[in-house]
């Protein structure tokens, strides 16, 4: 198997055991979101400004790695038209029971979001890629293909692992490894993620993630930090994620 099977493979495992981003929104919170009262989150704690959005009624949304019945339904409940991209066997039932319960239609691919996107260009009016490509060691074309799948003023909401994490023991109490973590080219690494059943992880810099948005086109419109939400490093109040608004437009340079 490649890693992006095993990381597909450990997802599915981390639902059937009840991992908290693998939990679809009851019925309760969808008849929430039908009467406008919603949030969702890109990142562990802070909700995405409802400010990002704009009005969802008509437009065309993209979850890309977004499975699982957690943000989608939302977004249908907003008079969205929802396609999600995920490669977890398991969040895609999810996302399909959901659906199948509170009687709306979504789009379902069981893919993989390293391949080029199956959609034509400027299929998309907004993206919404929560915290996922720290399971995929190239970024910069996960980018470049979100802007090519939006139409022009379409907007790119992404949440993003900056690193620090991987630098730490379980206990976040010590440094034990070096940047950038990357187990495909350790095997070390490897093999202590085979066995915590860990999936193939890996750190991403700000010049990958923000540099490569803004290398695709983006401009990049808004940020915001958010940490683990409990441990250690939590608890010392350490950001540990970013969550990013991009918009594909154009900047008129004057320099």
């Amino acid at each position: 198997m490649n890693y992006q099977q095993i990381n597909a493979q450990c997802i599915d495992q981390w639902c059937r055991e009840g991992w908290e981003w693998g939990v679809p929104i009851s019925h309760e919170t969808y008849e929430k979101a039908l009467k406008g009262e919603w949030k969702v989150y890109l990142t562990p704690t802070k909700p995405v400004p409802r400010q990002w959005f704009g009005n969802l009624e008509g437009k065309r949304i993209l979850g890309l790695a977004s499975g699982g019945g957690q943000q989608i339904p939302i977004f249908a409940a907003c008079g969205a038209r929802c396609t999600v991209l995920d490669y977890s066997q398991v969040q895609c039932e999810s996302e399909r029971m959901v659906a199948q319960r509170e009687h709306y239609e979504v789009e379902i691919l069981q893919r993989d979001m390293t391949q080029p996107l199956p959609f034509a260009d400027g299929s998309f009016d907004l993206i919404f890629h929560p915290v996922s490509n720290c399971y995929v060691e190239q970024v910069k074309p996960i980018f470049r293909e979100c802007f090519r799948v939006l139409r022009p003023g379409g907007v790119l909401l992404c949440g993003l692992d900056n690193g620090i994490n991987y630098i730490f023991d379980e206990e976040e109490t010590t440094v034990v490894h070096s940047l950038p973590y990357n187990p495909l080219r350790d095997p070390q690494l490897y093999e202590q993620a085979m066995q915590g059943d860990d999936g193939i992880q890996f750190s991403h810099t700000l010049e990958e993630q923000l540099g490569g948005q803004l290398e695709a086109g983006f401009i990049l419109t808004h940020l915001y930090e958010d940490t683990n939400g409990q441990g250690n490093l939590h608890q010392h109040g350490i950001p540990c994620f970013w969550a990013t608004r991009a918009v594909k437009g154009k900047i008129t340079e004057t320099f």
